[in-house]
C-alpha cells in the first residue's frame, strides 16, 4: 500500500480549509440567485457578497467599498499594471508629434520600476509592455546582503515619467519580507514634490504574505494590493484592495466590458460560491492568524534544525539573512554535492511533495530569484522550496527528513543516476 504522502508545497497552493469548503457549498445550494436581481433569490446571493468583501477588507485593514473581486492573482496584478498605464496616458497630452505609444522618446514613455524577483504576473506583464515599446521598465536588483530591495536603489530609479511601483510584499521562492512601507513612504513624500506632474501608484502583490503576516494597507500606505484566494486555504478567486476605489486619485480602469457588476469595474455575473468561500478564509486569518503563524514558524524552524543535524555543512539555506525577515512557513535549501539537483532529489522522495521553486516555472533551471540574490549557479540548482503549513507536524518533519535522507543516498550510491547526471 502507497504511503501517505507529506504535502510541503504550500506557497504553490493551499487546500480549502473544511469551514471554507462549507460556505463554498452552502453559497452555491442556497444563494445560487443573480446576485444582480433585485428579488429574493438575488437578494440572498448579494448579502452572502457583501459579507465576503467586509471580510476581506477586514482582513486587510481597508473599507470594503475598496476591495473588489477578480478570478486571481494574475487578472488582479495585469489590471492594475494596465491602469498605470492608462491614467499615464490621460494624465499626459502627446506633444510635438510624439506618440509615447510608439518609443520614440524613452523619457515620455510610462516608466515602472520593480524588483528583479517579481512573480511572472508582474515580471512578464513588465517585460511585455517594454518589448513593445509600450512603457519603459526599470528592474531594480535586490541585495546580495539582504535579499531585499533597498529603498534607496528605487528612489534613485525614480523619473519623472514614473507611473506606478510595484513590488511584492512577500517573496514566494525565498519567504523574505520586502520592506514596503518603508519605500512606499518615501515615495509619498518625492509625490508631494512631483509639481506638475502626476504621482507614482503604489501597488503591493501580497499573494504569499496573506494568511502568513499581518497585512494592513493603511499601515503601508499603499494603493493597490493583490489578495490570491488559494494562498490562504481559499477557492482559486482572487480580488484587489484599491485606495478610495472610484476616485480620481487612485484610478482602476477595468479590462473587460459588460453588465456592470463589480461597480462596471469588473463586470460578469459574480461566482457567488467561490467569493463566500474566499470571504470564509479571510474571516479564519482574521480570527486564527497568530496560531497559523506561531504554529509555522515552529515547524519551519524544527524543520532547518533537523535539516542541519543529518546533513551538516551540506545544507545551505537560501535567503535566510541576519538583517531581514522571512515569512513563517518558508525554507528555502540546497543540499550540496555532485548531481543533488532539487528536481532529482525530489523524484527520488517516496512521501514528500515539494518543488524546486515557483510551480510555473522551469524544473530543471536555477531561480532566477536565488540568482538575484547571490547565489551562486551550482548551489540554486540543488534548491528545494519547502513550505509548511497550518496542519503540518513535527512528525511529518521528521519523515521529510528520513525521505531526503534516503533519496539522497540512492543518487549518491547509484551509478546510472551518477552517469545519467554527467552526461
Amino acid at each position: 500500500m502507497d504511503q501517505e504522502k507529506i504535502y510541503l508545497d504550500y506557497n504553490a497552493t493551499t487546500p480549502l480549509e473544511p469551514d471554507v469548503l462549507g460556505a463554498i457549498s452552502t453559497a452555491l445550494s442556497e444563494a445560487w440567485g443573480n446576485p444582480s436581481s433585485s428579488h429574493a433569490a438575488g437578494v440572498k446571493a448579494k448579502t452572502v457578497i457583501d459579507r465576503a468583501r467586509t471580510n476581506l477588507a477586514t482582513m486587510v485593514g481597508a473599507k470594503s467599498s475598496d476591495i473588489l473581486f477578480t478570478s486571481g492573482g494574475t487578472e488582479a496584478n495585469n489590471m492594475i499594471l494596465q491602469t498605470a498605464l492608462k491614467h499615464f496616458h490621460l494624465c499626459h497630452e502627446i506633444t510635438n508629434g510624439t506618440d509615447p505609444s510608439r518609443g520614440d522618446n524613452s523619457d515620455q514613455l510610462p516608466h515602472f520600476i520593480t524588483s528583479n524577483m517579481e512573480h511572472d504576473s508582474v515580471k512578464l506583464v513588465l517585460e511585455n509592455l517594454a518589448e513593445e515599446g509600450i512603457a519603459s521598465v526599470t528592474f531594480v536588483p535586490a541585495s546580495q546582503k539582504t535579499g531585499c530591495v533597498m529603498k534607496e536603489d528605487v528612489i534613485a530609479a525614480v523619473r519623472p515619467s514614473t507611473c506606478m511601483i510595484s513590488i511584492m510584499l512577500a517573496n514566494n521562492e525565498t519567504g523574505v519580507i520586502q520592506p514596503i512601507k518603508e519605500i512606499f513612504e518615501s515615495i509619498r513624500h518625492i509625490n508631494l514634490t512631483r509639481k506638475n506632474l502626476p504621482r507614482i501608484l503604489l501597488h503591493t502583490d501580497a499573494a504569499q504574505a496573506i494568511g502568513k503576516m499581518e497585512v494592513d494597507v493603511v499601515e503601508m500606505d499603499v494603493d493597490y494590493l493583490s489578495i490570491v484566494g488559494h494562498k490562504f486555504y481559499g477557492p482559486r478567486i482572487g480580488a484587489v484592495f484599491v485606495r478610495n476605489l472610484g476616485s480620481k486619485e487612485v484610478p482602476l480602469y477595468p479590462m473587460l466590458y459588460g453588465g456592470g457588476q463589480e461597480r462596471n469595474f469588473r463586470p460578469g455575473t459574480e461566482n457567488t460560491g467561490m467569493i463566500a468561500g474566499l470571504g470564509k478564509a479571510a474571516e479564519l486569518v482574521v480570527q486564527y492568524l497568530d496560531n497559523y503563524s506561531k504554529h509555522m514558524a515552529t515547524v519551519r524552524d524544527y524543520l532547518e534544525t533537523r535539516l542541519q543535524d543529518v546533513f551538516g555543512d551540506r545544507i545551505h539555506i537560501n535567503g535566510k539573512f541576519a538583517t531581514s525577515e522571512r515569512l513563517p512557513n518558508t525554507c528555502n535549501v540546497s543540499i550540496l554535492g555532485h548531481g543533488l539537483f532539487g528536481h532529482m532529489v525530489l523524484s527520488h522522495c517516496d512521501r514528500l511533495q515539494a518543488s524546486v521553486g515557483a510551480a510555473c516555472h522551469a524544473q530543471n533551471r536555477p531561480s532566477h530569484i536565488l540568482l538575484a540574490i547571490g547565489i551562486p549557479e551550482s548551489v540554486a540548482r540543488n534548491a528545494l522550496r519547502l513550505s509548511v503549513g497550518r496542519e503540518t507536524t513535527l512528525a511529518d518533519i521528521d519523515i521529510v527528513i528520513e525521505d531526503l535522507k534516503q533519496a539522497v543516498e540512492f543518487i549518491e550510491n547509484d551509478s546510472h543516476v551518477t552517469e545519467a547526471i554527467t552526461c
